[in-house]
């Protein structure tokens, strides 16, 4: 029997309330080692290690940060703190971020409906510690809001956001204004956090305790009965994000500013467009100017290159961005079973904030151009630095990618809390019938400096 097939098989212990988050480390169990190289060749791109997240009961995490938010985990066990990884200073130890909470999708009536199996789940900042290949929670801090309550995962607005419903996609559940789908993390000198979210999208200013201190939102969004300071600080053309598709990666570049990955093309004019489109856009935020300062269009290369096989653009994606020098950042392009990390340059020369190309209303917009550059858009040059599709033993949907060296780079996947879509996601007593997929760190050594 595997490790994991044996940690499955054993009786779960039920949610306790208050569990001190030394007890939760101690429930990470290990999980699968890799020992030597996976290539012969020292010239080749190569796993040196991987590290798994055992079982810790979603419901005993939740409540011992904070008590009484989870009522019944369903049998969901701690995940979903694959959307970033960044360094915490200490050798094998990473801040980490949850993404709002095991989610998924059940088709009802011929129409898709997002589930929240756990709706009383709040977002957290996880600190983790790798060794070997144990991956143990360290510590962890809620995100709460002005007044100390949860932010939860859900929705925030009717009819802009997808609508929330219960576990069987039966019962409508209530949207909540300071709700975060968290995905990108970094922390700044001060030691408070920059979080990045994909439902406004916003950028997301948080206490070193955890309270959001400010969320920055797209200006027109409109959003009211937040329990935190709003600010209608980023561009207006964000509002045509699309669905499920805000900001997934941040970047905290050495002088301070940060940048801002949208996951995919905007919604410019309609979703057709933005599907079809392999144009996203980097933004750069300064926090001593509270403002954001420049915009880039970023060109995705063609689906089929990125993951041999797949032909539908619209699975393209952006879900880390890792600042490498002052100016140079390392971006991830990926679908869920594939991804290509590229070196840029934020040219100040390929600044399109205020341009025509920052306007809604634009036509062609910046997603209709078959090519940018020779319609005159300044497009963010790069260079392909690894091929992680290409690596033996690296995980599908790696969403987190931290700097170790100038040569190993950290990468984590989302498991999505062991969740998959679907009506069978639950058994007839609601609890969940895992996905068997683990979180993971994994350290790749690469051939040359990036």
């Amino acid at each position: 029997m595997s490790p994991h097939a044996a940690r499955k098989g054993r009786v779960r212990r039920s949610a306790a309330v208050g569990i001190p988050l030394a007890v939760i480390a101690a429930l990470t169990v290990a999980g699968t080692a890799t020992g030597q190289p996976t290539h012969g060749s020292h010239k080749e791109a190569r796993v040196t290690g991987t590290a798994t997240l055992g079982d810790i009961p979603l419901g005993a995490f939740s409540n011992a940060l904070l008590p009484g938010t989870v009522e019944n985990d369903r049998g969901v066990d701690l995940g979903g703190i694959g959307s970033d990884l960044y360094p915490a200073g200490r050798e094998g130890e990473f801040w980490t971020v949850t993404d709002r909470g095991p989610n998924g999708q059940i088709k009802v009536d011929s129409k898709k409906r997002r589930t929240f199996p756990v709706p009383g789940f709040d977002p957290a900042i996880v600190k983790i510690r790798v060794r070997g290949d144990k991956v143990k929670v360290v510590s962890a801090l809620p995100i709460t809001t002005s007044s100390g309550k949860p932010v939860t995962g859900l929705p925030n607005q009717e009819g802009r956001d997808e609508a929330p419903y219960s576990y069987d996609a039966k019962t409508p559940v209530p949207y909540d204004a300071n709700g975060l789908d968290t995905e990108g993390i970094v922390r700044a000198s001060d030691g408070t956090f920059w979080l990045i979210d994909e439902y406004g999208p916003s950028l997301i200013h948080v206490s070193a305790r955890g309270r959001v201190i400010k969320r920055y939102v797209p200006r027109g969004l409109q959003l009211r009965g937040a329990d935190y300071p709003v600010a209608e600080a980023l561009p207006g053309v964000l509002l045509h994000r699309k669905t499920n598709r805000g900001f997934e990666g941040l970047a905290l570049l050495p002088g301070g500013d940060l940048v801002m990955a949208v996951q995919s093309p905007l919604s410019l004019p309609d979703e057709d467009a933005g599907d079809d489109s392999r144009t996203a856009r980097l933004l750069r935020f300064s926090p001593k100017k509270d403002a954001v300062t420049a915009e880039y269009a970023y060109r995705f290369d063609p689906v089929g290159v990125v993951d041999p096989g797949e032909d539908d653009t619209s699975e393209l994606k952006i879900s880390s961005v890792v600042a490498v020098g002052r100016d140079r950042l390392l971006v991830q392009e990926r679908t869920d079973k594939a991804a290509r990390l590229q070196t840029v340059s934020l040219d100040r020369r390929a600044n399109i904030l205020g341009s025509k190309w920052d306007q809604a209303t634009t036509q062609p917009s910046l997603e209709q151009l078959d090519d940018s550059a020779a319609s005159g858009v300044p497009v963010l040059g790069k260079r392909l630095v690894v091929d992680l599709g290409t690596v033996d033993g690296v995980p599908g949907k790696i969403e987190g990618v931290a700097r170790v060296d100038g040569r190993t780079l950290a990468l984590i996947n989302d498991n999505d809390f062991g969740m998959s879509d679907g009506p069978e996601a639950f058994d007839k007593n609601g609890r969940l019938v895992d996905s068997e997929v683990e979180t993971s760190v994994t350290y790749v050594r690469l051939p040359r400096k990036y």
